[in-house]
């Protein structure tokens, strides 16, 4: 049976430089590199993204074209400003600015090759 989505793939032309902005800006860990520059990074709560090395070139979509656009990455309500500054602080492209709704805080950026993550606190789960 079904058991869950076990990770998502993000593809790169330098894996390597990738996961370790991951690492450095959310604290994931490495999981697995297969020496080939393929690595999965694990986030505290067990969720995992594959990083492969592509075969072309990026082609920019926008924020709201079909597809998979955003990777959410969960943060504490408490912890919500910190991360948002230091995001700030490593210079992401900042997407939407942070919104503050009720039992939730957004903020829209791109990572270092310009993929859309979305950065959200909640005061409880879905």
């Amino acid at each position: 049976m079904v058991t869950g989505i076990e990770h998502s793939a993000i593809f790169s032309p330098n894996t390597a430089a990738l996961k370790d902005w991951y690492m450095s800006m959310f604290g994931f860990t490495q999981a697995y590199d297969n020496g080939k520059g393929t690595y999965f990074l694990k986030a505290q709560d067990g969720a995992m993204i594959e990083f492969v090395t592509s075969e072309d070139e990026k082609t920019d979509s926008g924020v709201k074209t079909s597809g998979i656009r955003h990777l959410a990455i969960g943060v504490t309500m408490d912890g919500f400003e910190a991360m948002v500054e230091k995001l700030r602080n490593a210079k992401v492209e900042v997407v939407t600015e942070p919104v503050a709704g009720s039992g939730y805080k957004t903020f829209f950026f791109r990572d270092i090759e310009g993929n859309v993550l979305h950065l959200i606190a909640r005061d409880k789960p879905l």
